[in-house]
């Protein structure tokens, strides 16, 4: 049996992809980085909060603590977006466009760079969003694949496919 995929590397996918990295193997670090952003933001409002009888002052300083808490509670509500745009700007020219053949024994990536083979040992984790299969090398690499691009099979049968070959289960996210 063979799947294929046709996938773009756009804006959505490369924050899918973010979203993926972050709620699986970058877990324990994206909560710790949480933590910190929380206690920051707090800090920062309970020093602009005027107590008992002092009054509200707007000076620089209430202007930076403010500009602080603003800013970390933007990046922490934007952050998928954020490191899928980033991500997606170091992309190599080239490898925005790809067709992978998922087969017996591997899987090919074609892009206007070249031709990679993969091997499924060395998928580290497979995660599933609504719109795409995820796999994960490491911390920092992964690919996508467009569920509605795919051909060969069902969902159900690549599901079943790709778990059987990478000895991994899909974890749903």
């Amino acid at each position: 049996m063979e799947f294929t995929f046709q996938s773009e590397y756009d804006t959505k996918a490369m924050t899918a992809l973010a979203y993926a990295m972050r709620k699986t193997l970058r877990k324990k670090h994206s909560r710790i980085s949480h933590i910190f952003a929380v206690v920051i933001i707090v800090l920062t409002l309970i020093a602009v909060v005027p107590f008992g009888d002092k009054i509200f002052v707007w000076n620089t300083i209430t202007f930076l603590n403010l500009a602080v808490a603003v800013v970390l509670t933007a990046t922490l509500w934007f952050e998928d977006r954020l490191n899928g745009s980033i991500a997606r700007k170091r992309l190599m020219p080239g490898t925005e466009k790809n067709t992978a053949v998922f087969g017996e024994n591997n899987f090919t990536t074609v892009c206007e760079v070249g031709t990679t083979e993969w091997n499924y040992e060395n998928v580290l984790l497979v995660a599933e969003t609504g719109n795409y299969f995820v796999f994960l090398y490491s911390k920092n690499h992964g690919q996508i694949y467009t569920k509605a691009s795919m051909t060969g099979g069902t969902l159900d049968e690549f599901r079943t496919f790709i778990e059987e070959k990478t000895g991994k289960p899909i974890q749903k996210l």
